[in-house]
């Protein structure tokens, strides 16, 4: 295929996605509704109670919804399950640059 072709064939789709996104975004009033419902909610968040999300006396913080609801197992089993993801990710990272480090040395 002819590289002319893929870039405007990726232009217009660009250009497509764009223009349902904007289309989308005004037929919806844009980010004005979100913006004061936002900001009614940090507003009603800060003069209910504030302070830290990990606190040695109150221990760490979870939403209602989740407290509330009984779901603290399975929010503490997804919360372990991507500690151990990331740590997972670091140690292949950290193995996988010292196997190019190795055929760097070799070469």
């Amino acid at each position: 295929m002819d590289r002319w072709k893929q870039y405007g064939g990726l232009l217009g789709l660009l250009a497509v996605c764009f223009g349902a996104g904007l289309w989308g975004f005004t037929s919806t009033g844009g980010a004005l509704p979100w913006a004061k419902r936002s900001a009614q909610t940090l507003q009603r968040g800060v003069q209910e109670s504030s302070g830290a999300l990990i606190d040695v006396g109150r221990g760490i913080v979870v939403a209602g919804p989740i407290r509330k609801g009984g779901m603290m197992l399975e929010f503490t089993g997804l919360v372990v399950l991507l500690a151990l993801v990331g740590v997972g990710l670091y140690v292949y990272a950290d193995r996988y640059k010292g196997l190019e480090e190795q055929e760097r040395a070799a070469k």
